[in-house]
């Protein structure tokens, strides 16, 4: 076994707190929000080392799994495995069956990392050092844990008391510290001698479930089973539903770092975001002279210090300061930015509305393990989408009960299958396609097609698909 740290980057959440970019069906981890990569492949990239690690584990959902490959595939980034957790248990139980599935194909001695997939990191020298001191910590026998140095009181991160130094340059871990009221977090600054949990760990695949099966048995116990009895399906690994939903959904900073007394952290001055809120995706963009960070179309004027975003239509925003104003292509987020944790009350509120509900569920962009495609018009009886498919994908071999559609190739080469007849359509050419008829599209060429397909009928609902041939195994 070499010493080469296994990575393990949790890829499931459905956090809307970045809304209305993010939401249910299209989660912050897999948008591009600074720079031109995702969360996910950004945290990706941090891992590529061939010197420290190993290809990474990724460990996702049902809904993200063909997202969470494709865009390792775009990275080029080679995987270790993707693990499908069949429900959501919280990080323990992840954590566990990453553990177990760890120890079962590299040993038990293997040092993982376990890294969520939306921070932003800053992976300088200062990372590479704090990497380096919590691998030769885990080795030790300890359960490290990266502690960040506070730039501010914040309140929206839980915080670290350091405690005395160990040989390797970690220290012990005195006690963890929940999310703060501001007077309480402003007393830890002053104090000095606190840091912000960051949420990464790195620890022996052996030592974390040992202590696991101590401290929180039930969630260990399901989780190994998980693995045991798991499934391969395409290029992914299915936990088994049963086992693991016999777990407790409980954190692993509840679950056992809170408890143990081999704790460890890395005091770490390296920059680092969880990307909770506006206002932190505000900070780590780049601002002009009057403080703003400006994404996409825009006209701004006597406006200092604000973010504004737009991924549809044209912003022009005016005499306003320290306020988020993000645009997606059907919904508008307006507030202020030092309010912007609270943004979640917002979407609960959206959500309990029948009228609204959909707004925090999905996204006008849909992606799929073809591509995916983006609603553009919906109307009585019709409705406009762009269709986008990867080179060499096809859709499913497929047929509509209750709708006809029209195809109009706008770039790229598309490969279309009508009933026994296959056609090739170039640029500006379009094709019909009957109701009820079987039909397929395709695209053979070496860059992205798009096409817009029109829809007519008198159901255009998602679920009216028959799929008669999928190479991704969809029903």
């Amino acid at each position: 076994m070499s010493n080469k740290i296994i990575p393990v980057i949790m890829a499931g959440g459905k956090g809307t707190r970045l809304w209305p970019l993010s939401r249910a069906s299209a989660p912050k981890q897999f948008i591009q929000f600074v720079g031109d990569r995702t969360l996910f492949q950004a945290t990706l990239s941090r891992v590529s080392d061939p010197e420290l690690y190993e290809p990474a584990i990724v460990i996702t959902n049902e809904d993200f799994r063909f997202l969470a490959a494709e865009q390792a595939r775009e990275l080029g980034a080679t995987l270790a495995a993707i693990l499908l957790e069949p429900v959501a248990r919280n990080t323990a139980p992840a954590v566990a069956a990453a553990a177990a599935f760890v120890a079962n194909r590299f040993g038990e001695t293997a040092i993982l990392q376990v890294l969520a997939s939306d921070h932003e990191i800053v992976a300088g020298e200062d990372y590479t050092s704090a990497i380096r001191i919590a691998r030769e910590t885990a080795a030790a026998g300890k359960l490290v844990t990266f502690g960040i140095a506070p730039t501010e009181p914040a309140t929206g991160y839980g915080y670290i008391e350091v405690g005395t130094e160990l040989k390797t340059g970690a220290h012990a871990v005195k006690r963890f510290v929940e999310k703060p009221a501001l007077a309480q977090a402003e007393d830890m600054l002053a104090s000095g001698g606190f840091v912000w949990n960051s949420g990464i760990f790195m620890f022996q695949a052996g030592q974390v479930l040992a202590e696991l099966k101590s401290f929180a048995p039930k969630a260990a116990e399901a989780a190994i089973a998980a693995v045991k009895t798991a499934q391969g399906d395409l290029d992914f690994i299915r936990l088994d539903a049963d086992a693991f939903a016999a777990s407790p959904d409980i954190s692993v900073d509840y679950a056992l770092m809170e408890k143990t007394a081999n704790a460890a952290v890395v005091p770490s001055s390296f920059t680092w975001s969880d990307m909770g809120s506006w206002d932190a995706v505000w900070k780590l963009g780049k601002r002009d002279e009057a403080g703003n960070v400006i994404s996409g179309n825009a006209t701004i004027m006597d406006t200092k210090n604000s973010l504004i975003m737009s991924r549809h239509g044209h912003l022009a925003v005016q005499g306003l300061e320290g306020v988020a104003v993000v645009a997606s292509e059907d919904a508008i987020y307006v507030g202020r930015l030092d309010d912007s944790q609270n943004v979640g009350k917002l979407v609960k509120h959206l959500a309990g509305a029948k009228a609204t509900s959909a707004l925090t569920e999905t996204h006008p962009t849909s992606y799929r393990p073809w591509g995916g495609y983006t609603s553009i018009l919906n109307g009585d009886r019709f409705q406009v989408k762009r269709l986008f498919v990867t080179p060499g994908k096809k859709l499913s071999l497929q047929k509509h009960h209750h709708r006809a559609e029209h195809w109009i190739c706008v770039k790229g080469t598309a490969e279309v299958t009508i009933g026994d007849q296959i056609k090739t359509l170039r640029e500006n050419e379009s094709v019909y396609i009957p109701q009820g008829e079987v039909h397929r599209l395709a695209n053979p060429g070496k860059i992205l097609l798009e096409m817009i397909e029109v829809q007519t009928g008198s159901y255009l609902g998602e679920d009216d698909i028959i799929r008669i041939v999928d190479e991704f195994g969809r029903q």
